[in-house]
């Protein structure tokens, strides 16, 4: 059968102009009303959803605790305290738990041993029966659950960490399924733009939640947080189910003009099998492995950052839980930012200037590793001052937007019929550091100094260079031939 060079045959080879000739005689599909576009919307909302559920916990926890170093009610910091809102606090009628740092390490890190679990399982079921019901249930069991948390902690910590590993159980497949929907609706020169679309929800959430969170601590108290955000994730999922389809050929509004474009661009990828999977050329793929370095490593800072920047600005730069959630979501904002950008040049990159994909996906996670590190870095050493070390801790997470565009979506240039499982490969070791990174991080800082915490950042950055050095080295851009012959299993 036909089918595209393999890295190892080309790697010379221009495959944005490849693309360019399979495109030939093809009719673009307009963007405006268009079904993939909307595709990407509403799983933006989804991914939205699904992060706001993820870190809407770690500025609660900052408003949950009694007699710790971490409540903003009783305690100092290691800076001098800004000046507390002259609004009274209304979180009274909510109950406070004496949680020790530890403890709260291992319920901020809870969520990540469910999440391990349903990766490559998500990645699987998505690609045998169907990508669309498998992630509405994955989000709507992390909505219920999260509807639950504050039953849960009035139970005790157990109880609490259970829940959080139910939702993370429940999350889990969402980003395997979501890659393996893309499979079947992303044209190869519109991937980047799609992808950075639908996966920015993440970046979006966490930025709208870590303010919106400690508003509702201020003004409510830390259970609204999880009613709140709750009930949006139920009118996603409602949205969801009666708008998305698994692909072109099943959606009920989608133009012929679409479908026949979307289909046309990808008939050259996809495998024309889909009993068989190549697990052997799977698992001993060199370019899968470069992503799975890149993934743990970026991860590493990542959800490190994303779990315990709010204690951080409480106990070392001594910002209330009002301001807390503002400024910790300022990180994330630039990536959002930054990530969205980010689709639209290296598909510019690609399809206009001709640059081959694996130099776009290296330059992007070369981008996207090594200019948070030198931040992070950077921020461990402003001591107190509180602007400098805002300014660099946002620079350090705006610079990680570029990575969307460069390993994170590069499943799909090597095995886009396998883009679910290859993901939910590299999340399972990407799951990693969330589950121990919090544990190790609230174990360095349990004295809660500048130097503690500068431990934590140089830790990060380390791997994060070492994580883009690999995958500057054996990272590739071309479909892998195990992807698309066909294979006798006879």
């Amino acid at each position: 059968m036909d089918r595209i060079a393999s890295d190892t045959e080309t790697d010379d080879y221009e495959q944005p102009l490849l693309y360019r000739k399979r495109d030939d005689g093809i009719k673009r599909a307009p963007v405006l009303c268009s079904s993939r576009y909307g595709l990407a919307l509403l799983s933006c909302y989804g991914f939205f959803v699904a992060y706001a559920l993820r870190v809407n916990l770690s500025v609660a926890m900052v408003d949950m605790l009694r007699n710790s170093s971490s409540s903003t009610n009783v305690s100092g910091s290691v800076c001098p305290r800004h000046t507390s809102p002259s609004r009274p606090r209304h979180n009274h009628t909510a109950s406070v738990y004496d949680w020790d740092s530890e403890t709260q390490g291992w319920i901020l890190g809870s969520f990540f041993y469910g999440y391990i679990v349903t990766q490559i399982p998500g990645g699987y079921m998505a690609r045998k029966y169907g990508a669309k019901w498998l992630l509405g249930f994955g989000i709507l069991g992390t909505v219920i659950f999260t509807l639950l948390t504050p039953v849960a902690a009035d139970l005790g910590a157990g109880y609490l960490i259970a829940v959080r590993v139910l939702e993370g159980i429940g999350e889990g497949v969402t980003f395997p399924a979501m890659h393996a929907m893309w499979a079947s609706w992303a044209p190869p020169l519109e991937r980047s733009r799609l992808l950075t679309i639908s996966y920015a929800g993440a970046q979006l959430g966490t930025v709208v939640a870590l303010p919106l969170s400690g508003q509702i601590c201020f003004y409510l108290d830390w259970t609204y947080v999880f009613y709140i955000f709750g009930a949006i994730g139920l009118l996603w999922f409602f949205l969801w189910a009666l708008l998305v389809s698994n692909s072109p050929d099943t959606h009920r509004r989608i133009s012929e003009t679409e479908k026949t474009y979307i289909k046309a661009s990808l008939k050259k990828e996809l495998s024309p099998t889909s009993a068989y999977i190549p697990w052997p050329s799977i698992l001993t793929s060199v370019p899968l492995w470069a992503i799975v370095v890149a993934h743990f490593s970026y991860n590493w800072t990542f959800y490190t950052l994303l779990t315990l920047l709010p204690t951080y600005m409480n106990d070392i730069l001594g910002f209330s839980i009002k301001e807390n959630g503002m400024l910790s979501a300022l990180p994330y904002l630039g990536c959002w930012l930054l990530s969205m950008g980010g689709g639209q040049l290296a598909d510019y990159l690609r399809e206009t200037c001709l640059f081959r994909t694996v130099t776009v996906r290296k330059a992007f996670t070369i981008a996207g590793m090594v200019g948070p590190a030198v931040f992070l870095v950077a921020a461990g050493y402003t001591d107190c001052n509180y602007i400098l070390a805002v300014v660099f801790l946002t620079i350090s997470s705006t610079l990680g937007g570029f990575s969307a565009s460069g390993f994170n979506i590069n499943h799909l240039d090597i095995a886009p019929s396998y883009a679910g499982i290859l993901l939910g490969i590299t999340n399972t070791f990407a799951t990693i550091p969330g589950m121990v990174g919090p544990v190790i991080a609230r174990s360095l800082t349990k004295s809660n100094t500048i130097a503690d915490w500068r431990t934590v950042f140089f830790i990060s950055a380390g791997i994060n260079l070492f994580g883009a050095a690999f995958y500057t080295l054996f990272g590739k851009g071309t479909v892998q031939p195990w992807a698309v012959q066909r294979v006798n299993t006879e």
